[in-house]
């Protein structure tokens, strides 16, 4: 199947299974308890007992309170049993329940530097259905190894860390991971390996990453792999490390796919820049589930199956997760009503191979096929502080990349191809600073040089199809107009004399044709034509 195909089905399963499975949810308004905490780093110690398939130890979570504060508030869930928390050293008094953890201060705690320090244990969420379902997936691979998977996407780390679970606040010096498993199993995890502890039949995996990093992308794996390594010259010069853990009985296939990863590093950074975690690794790792977008670890689950494009073989799933590298990991939403930003930008990415590899027209015909998937049942843009669970559909993929398609042909490939490119490097909209739908349209109208805010009101904020009449006159004429945006948009016209590109009003522009004309007729905008 070709991946014109694939990608509106992958959308439809991720939204589906998304909306109808999480009991629990991430985001929302912010409390404001936490809404004057700033976490700068999570160190997470844990121990995974695959027989009780239970985990216990500690997560240290190290903040900067705005101000002073009697009264702390975690996320975790209330399948994991806290024992004690400290604050800087001190046992302190706290409260646990419907998924929060409320810690009552003996003293007020000035504004300033805090370390949070909660030791539990339990049974962490298990996975219905991994990656749409959230949760730790306990499994074995096919030779009866144990194999552990860890998604939190949706639901948030709070599935087995405590931590402010909300996509406005990453902790800005990364975190630090020591993961203990059975020492025949191998960890994988985000950021650099700094060591590897045995003791008796157990092994600890030190993963730190000094890169901020969304609460969702601080999981690790376990599994019987190796590792496959390989490296790449970025595009800035820079020498990146890959490292794709594979199960020990695929290394065989690891080659060929890294050989791949790298050809699609370059391919994104043709138009978004380097390699965002380039001072760590690009990293992969083989998954019990279909695959998620982990930062410098991204899971990998479609078993080597591989489709077509432009006579090379290509891994669809493969090169949509590594495309949040840059769409969701380095530039993130500030609020779950923006998470086009993520999925919208980075499906329009998937389709740039297309046009790399097989022409302008396949690139055409790629979004006249994944219009049809746009369901527009609801904006994409509901509002602010909206919770994951609310703002998930389907269209946030199709729709929103679509509305990227439209804007590279308003704006004209050289300029928006620049653009894109310049948002996605500007050190104002990445790492540390998270972005909403505003920050994207204001940024993209400076380079336009004229607001573009009605286009993306209509698109993100309405279900509203761009509406153009075409009115019959006589002697062969027709008045073509935009009947609902008020703002001028080029749009092709084609007539008996061929096509042109025309800047189209609500007041309209006539046209002679000795043919009825056809409006847009390469799909550039999701639209209704009104003849009369």
């Amino acid at each position: 199947m070709k991946i014109t195909s694939k990608i509106p089905a992958l959308a439809i399963m991720f939204a589906s299974f998304w909306l109808n499975a999480h009991a629990q949810t991430s985001g929302g308004k912010l409390k404001p308890e936490q809404a004057i905490m700033d976490v700068r780093h999570y160190t997470i110690a844990l121990n995974c007992n695959f027989a009780t398939k239970s985990v216990d130890g500690s997560t240290i979570v190290d903040v900067i309170m705005a101000q002073p504060t009697k009264v702390l508030m975690l996320d975790l869930m209330d399948s994991l049993h806290v024992s004690t928390v400290t604050v800087n050293g001190k046992k302190e008094i706290f409260d646990h329940k419907d998924g929060l953890i409320t810690i009552n201060l003996a003293k007020q705690l000035p504004a300033g530097k805090a370390s949070i320090k909660v030791v539990y244990s339990g049974r962490p969420r298990i996975a219905k259905n991994p990656p749409w379902d959230d949760g730790f997936t306990w499994t074995q691979d096919s030779t009866g190894h144990q194999w552990l998977a860890v998604t939190a996407e949706g639901t948030g780390g709070k599935i087995f860390f405590p931590c402010k679970d909300h996509p406005s606040d990453e902790p800005n010096e990364g975190a630090d991971m020591l993961i203990t498993v059975p020492k025949d199993l191998v960890v994988a995890g985000p950021g650099l390996l700094k060591g590897v502890s045995k003791r008796g039949n157990t092994a600890t995996y030190h993963w730190q990453t000094k890169y901020s990093i969304n609460n969702y992308n601080i999981v690790f794996n376990a599994g019987d792999y190796t590792v496959a390594k390989g490296s790449y010259k970025s595009v800035a010069g820079n020498t990146v490390p890959v490292q794709f853990y594979v199960l020990r009985y695929h290394a065989d296939k690891a080659p060929h796919f890294i050989d791949m990863v790298v050809k699609a590093a370059h391919a994104k950074e043709k138009y978004f820049g380097e390699y965002p975690w380039a001072k760590e690794k690009l990293g992969m790792v083989e998954t019990p589930h279909l695959g998620m977008e982990h930062q410098s670890m991204v899971a990998y689950g479609n078993k080597f199956r591989y489709t077509k494009v432009g006579g090379e073989d290509f891994d669809w799933l493969m090169f949509h997760e590594f495309g949040h590298e840059w769409w969701g990991n380095k530039v993130t939403a500030r609020d779950w009503a923006d998470y086009w930003i993520h999925e919208g930008i980075d499906t329009y990415s998937d389709a740039l191979p297309y046009l790399d590899l097989e022409g302008r027209q396949a690139y055409i015909n790629h979004f006249k096929q994944t219009a049809f998937g746009i369901q527009n049942k609801q904006p994409l843009v509901l509002g602010k502080d909206i919770d994951e669970e609310s703002a998930y559909n389907n269209d946030i993929y199709t729709k929103g990349g679509f509305f990227m398609h439209t804007l590279q042909y308003v704006m004209g490939d050289t300029l928006f191809f620049h653009t894109i490119k310049g948002f996605v490097t500007d050190a104002n909209y990445t790492y540390d600073h998270q972005d909403v739908t505003d920050d994207v349209e204001q940024y993209f109208s400076k380079a336009y040089g004229r607001s573009l805010k009605p286009l993306f009101d209509m698109y993100l904020r309405t279900t509203n199809k761009l509406e153009i009449s075409v009115k019959a006159r006589p002697r062969d004429k027709y008045l073509i107009m935009l009947l609902n945006i008020d703002m001028d948009l080029p749009v092709d016209v084609t007539t008996d004399t061929g096509t042109k590109r025309m800047a189209l009003t609500k007041k309209g522009i006539t046209i002679e044709s000795k043919t009825v004309p056809v409006i847009d007729a390469d799909g550039w905008y999701f639209k209704k034509v009104i003849l009369e």
